[in-house]
Formats: structure tokens, sequence, C-alpha cells
């Protein structure tokens, strides 16, 4: 992994200790295809960013994902990218915006499960504003679509479609979204 250590420790000073959590999930065949995929360069980590406008919330879907489901974006560092270039980068690509980084809120070490085969993953969340441009995903080979949501839809029909969908990694950013929520809740004032 190279968003190490260190470089989660200077996020955490710059932008707020997070909420540690811990999720383990099985995953299918295709998921965990999709998972090794990922790991260019070694890469097991995103940057998920809960990008809001007001009390609406900037989401994604991508060509796979069955009708309804949606996600907060998120992506990978390069490597050797600051954290904070690859959350702005990865914001701009898959939504379109223009962002600022606001607080760090949670940090999740995943595990998935295929059988005999484990796959960690971490994943950072941070709580972001929208400060210019239209939500559009740029990147439109990686996004289907985006839109903006309010928080009952997110906990409501996305929630319940995520886990409807029998996928390991859908319920996973189910219980992200709910954890993430939940450490919004958590902070004196948003």
């Amino acid at each position: 992994m190279y968003l190490t250590k260190e470089r989660l420790e200077a996020a955490a000073r710059r932008w707020g200790e997070p909420r540690p959590l811990s999720f383990e999930y099985a995953i299918g065949d295709r998921e965990r295809a999709l998972v090794a995929g990922s790991r260019h360069h070694g890469r097991s980590h995103d940057i998920t960013l809960f990008i809001a406008r007001g009390d609406e919330w900037a989401v994604i879907a991508k060509p796979s994902f069955p009708p309804g489901v949606w996600r907060a974006p998120s992506g990978g560092l390069h490597p050797g990218e600051e954290l904070e270039t690859g959350a702005l980068r990865e914001a701009l690509e898959e939504t379109g915006l223009v962002v600022s980084l606001e607080r760090y809120l949670v940090h999740i070490d995943a595990t998935f499960r295929h059988g005999d085969a484990v796959e960690p993953w971490h994943s950072e969340v941070f709580l972001a504003r929208a400060v210019a441009g239209e939500l559009a995903p740029i990147d439109t080979r990686e996004i289907s679509g985006a839109r903006w949501m309010t928080r009952d839809e997110l906990q409501g029909v996305v929630r319940e479609r995520l886990l409807a969908s029998g996928r390991g990694l859908f319920a996973y950013r189910a219980a992200l979204h709910d954890a993430t929520f939940a450490a919004l809740d958590a902070l004196p004032e948003i």
C-alpha cells in the first residue's frame, strides 16, 4: 500500500482524526476480479468523497451497476501523488466538480473474502464541498452517471438496492455510507 501510515497521520493532523472501523464481507468471483484489477502498483485503498452541496450529496454510477445503484465517488491515488491532489483529481474525473476537502471522517480496514482467499482493502472517507463546476462526469468510460441525492435517498432506496444486489462490495458501500453519516452526525457542526 503506498498510502502510508505517515501520510494518513498527516491527513489526520490537517483534516481531523477519522473514526476507525473494520468490516468483512464475502465476495464473488467477479468482485474478486474487480478488487484484483484495482491493485495497480500494489494499491489497496480508495479515497471516498462525500461531496456536499447544501443538503445534497454527489453520487456516481458505473456502467456495471444495476439500475438504481449509486454510491459516493471514490478512487485511488497514483504512486507518489499527494492525498489532496489525488482526491481533487478523482472528484473532478468522476463528478466534474472542483471540491475542497473539509474533514477526514472515517478510516476503514476492510477484508473481502472469496473462499480461502483474502483481499485486504482500506477506504479513507472525506467530507468535501463543491466549490465550482457542474455535476457531470468527465471520465465517462468509468462513470455512467452522476447526480445529487439527499441523505434520505442514500440511506433509503439506494441503501436497499445496494443490499438487495447480493454483492459484498455493494454491501460494503452501504456500510461505508452508514458509517460516514454516523461520523457526520457526531461532528459538532458541518
